[in-house]
Parts: structure tokens; sequence; C-alpha cells
């Protein structure tokens, strides 16, 4: 069944919050009657986040804000996330932070609340409250929401009536190229009424990907309403290096780069939070002669892991570990080979770098990673390694051949999407008409 034809009131409240207004009311109960369009000089934007696991939402989002704000010196950004760790990464200029209380995710997909003694539906009201009112008052001009049209079971929807009634912000949908096989994004579109959400509440959808890649309205069948918002941006590779601010001093995202004096082949596992197997197979390979052993373990590795990893790396005088990093992309530029999970930011900053690359990507509980790595291999872009294959022997064989490639081929698929982000901004924004309604192109 196509998912964006699904408009069923049946699926309404699947995995949604008691008492949620329907979709098809845009103005909220608190907003009824009340448009107070800004009249304020200079531009502002919002980046919402879930971050129900790892790191690269928020990464993806500060991204987006770094290209937005060196494309106009007017504007600011607020971003909203649900990742408490992000207040370790160095923010681009005239660019806050607002994060809520976390969520976890367990293998099954089920949500819980990540630090607080409370139940689902609590921490849910919290963070949904806290939007709300951080998105009214700042009232953005322009709104890019990630992955989730409506938040997390639901918890932006008072949000996004209430900016888009009394404060005419324009509402983009951002998504990654890839969001899991077909069947699932049908089941998930389906119970959070995602394609009529993209319809309602939303202006355009921002695909940062090459379809020549990957093409998700095609591959998941988006209706035709759907595809009539759909831009595409390209990936978002190229520049990285340069918008990314600078790492911080005081130690909590600091830049390792610098450090290192000798040829060194690189690992990374993303978040961490399911990287515990990469991340030993790695430290256990026989890295290629003449080289160190880099690896970033994300803040999310497991305490145990943790520790075995440290041990490992002070019995050896070629492996050096961090936890939490800066500099990402430096690292993945100056490396001779890298091996990694498989996640958008990842995939983009490894391809854009011209090194060779090892994916290992997570299979569960979504496909996500692999299909990706898939297509990437399929365009000769990197290797792909199953997990069920993966040991320290295969790691340290593919390293040793990796390393006699200095750089790949100008890859050939699209990777300038942080160019044409900040023209798709300013178009939006410019769109705005103060004392009127706001035109949906």
């Amino acid at each position: 069944m196509n998912p964006s034809t699904s408009t069923d009131p049946s699926s309404a409240n699947v995995g949604e919050v008691p008492g949620a207004l329907p979709l098809q009311r845009e103005r909220s109960r608190a907003g009824e009657g009340r448009r107070q369009w800004p009249t304020r000089p200079g531009r502002r934007v919002a980046l919402y986040s879930h971050d129900t696991q790892g790191l690269g939402h928020i990464r993806r989002n500060s991204l987006l804000a770094a290209a937005m704000v060196a494309a106009d010196p007017d504007l600011s950004v607020l971003l909203l996330s649900g990742a408490g760790e992000a207040a370790s990464l160095p923010l681009p200029e005239r660019t806050d932070l607002v994060t809520v209380p976390g969520l976890a995710k367990d293998l099954l997909g089920r949500y819980s609340a990540r630090s607080l003694d409370c139940s689902l539906e609590q921490v849910l009201a919290v963070r949904s409250q806290v939007l709300e009112g951080a998105l009214c008052a700042f009232a953005p001009d322009l709104l890019v929401v990630d992955k989730v049209p409506r938040g997390v079971l639901g918890e932006l929807d008072a949000a996004l009536r209430r900016v888009r009634f009394e404060h005419g912000t324009r509402t983009v949908l951002g998504l990654r190229d890839v969001l899991d096989d077909v069947p699932t994004t049908h089941r998930e579109w389906r119970a959070a009424r995602t394609s009529e959400a993209v319809q309602t509440l939303y202006d355009q959808v921002w695909v940062y990907a090459d379809p020549t890649v990957f093409d998700p309205a095609e591959v998941y069948g988006w209706s035709d309403a759907v595809r009539a918002k759909v831009r595409y941006t390209g990936y978002l590779g190229a520049g990285r290096e340069r918008l990314l601010p600078k790492p911080t001093t005081d130690g909590r995202a600091p830049s390792v780069r610098a450090r290192l004096r000798r040829p060194y082949v690189l690992a990374l596992v993303g978040g961490g939070q399911d990287g515990a197997a990469l991340a030993d197979a790695f430290a256990r390979a026989t890295f290629p002669a003449g080289h160190d052993g880099v690896l970033v373990t994300g803040p999310y590795l497991p305490a145990a892991a943790r520790r075995s990893l440290a041990d490992l790396a002070r019995s050896r005088g070629d492996l050096r570990v961090f936890r939490f990093v800066g500099d990402v992309p430096a690292l993945a530029r100056a490396s001779r080979a890298t091996v990694s999970m498989g996640g958008y930011n990842a995939v983009c900053e490894l391809v854009s770098a011209r090194r060779p690359v090892l994916v290992v990507p997570r299979v569960v509980p979504r496909r996500e990673q692999a299909l990706r790595a898939e297509h990437f291999a399929d365009h000769g872009l990197l290797d792909v390694l199953a997990p069920d294959r993966l040991d320290p022997d295969r790691l340290g064989a593919w390293l040793r051949s990796a390393v006699a490639v200095r750089r790949r081929a100008v890859p050939k698929v699209d990777l300038t999407g942080l160019r044409r982000v900040p023209a798709l901004t300013r178009e939006l924004v410019d769109a705005l008409e103060p004392g009127g309604a706001v035109h949906v192109g």
C-alpha cells in the first residue's frame, strides 16, 4: 500500500500523545483568533531534531545552521534538540541551542525517558510544552524539522500549528536519503500520518540527497501532492570542514588532528551506542606498517566497552582512542583509510574526503545504513563489509590494501547540498508577506 495515500483517521492514534489535536486544524486553541506577524529586523530560522539515538540529527542541523549564517549576516538560528550532548558541540556564529529532556529507544524501537524517572507520556508532555514555548517566543521566519514531521509521537503538533498561524512561519521537512526499507517506511508513514502532515503543515520537503544515487520519492512511492513539495539539495558533503566552527578548547569536543604526528587509519562508530563490535575489531586489527590506528568511540559507547578499549590501547603503542572530538571532517580528510558505520553524516564526510572507506553498517533496528551503503557501493564510492563478517583479520587486510590508494577519483555524486540550502532558505523567508497569507508554492 502506498503510504502517501492513507489519511485514515483510524490510524491517527498509533503511537501518539493522548489528547493530541487533529491534524486538520492548523490553528491551535491557544492561538485561536490571533495573528501576530513579526515586524522586527533580521531573519530567524529554527531547526528541530528529535535525537533519540546518536548525534546524527543535531550534527546535520548544526551544519545546516552554519551554512545558513555564513551566507546571510542578518540571520540568527535556534537549534532544538533532544540530545543533551549537543551542548558539547561547537555552535556556529549567531546560533544557540535549546535541549529538551531526552528519550531513549531500544532495539525494538520503543521509546522511554532517558534520564528522568517518569512515564513516556510525562516526558513527552514536558518536551512538547518546552518546544512550543521556545518556538512561539522565538517566532522564526522558517522552521526546518528533521525527519519526523510531527516530532516524536506528535510532540510538535501544537507548536507547528501555532507558529504557522500566529507568526506566518514557513515550514520545511528535512529528510536524509534513506529512511528504512520500503515495508517499514510505509508502515511508519501510515501510523504517523506523515503524508497528511506534509500536505497540511509544510511548505517544502528538502531531501538531502542526489536522486541519481537514491530517490526516496520514487523508492517509497510518495504521492503527487508530496512530490510537488520536494526539493533535492544534493548530499550535505562538500564544504563541511570549512563551515564547522573550531572545536572547543575546554575538552568537551576537542580538536585532536594536530596531536597526530604519524600517518594513521581511522575508525568511526557514530554515537557509539551500537558501535562496540566495530570498535573492538578495529582495536584488535593489525594496522598497516608505519601507521597508527585512531578510534573515535562516540559519547554513547557502553562503559564496559570503553574500559576494554582503554586496556587495549595501553597494551599497544599504535592505537589512539578518543571518546568525543570536534574535528571529524579534518580527521577523515587526513586519514589514509577509514572504517565506519554507515550513518548519513559519516558517509557524506568520508566520500567528500576522497579517501578509501569501508562501511560496516548497522542493520537493526533499521536497515537504513545497510541500504545507503549498498547504493553508494554500487556507484563505486565505498566498500561494504556486512556486520556478520566483521573480525580484526578482515579489517586489517582491508586497511593494508586501502592505504596503497592515496585518493579516490572525484566522486560522481552531487555533494553540494550545503551550497544550495542557503538559497532555498532565502527563497522561503523572502516569500513571507507581513499582514497577508503565507502562499505555499
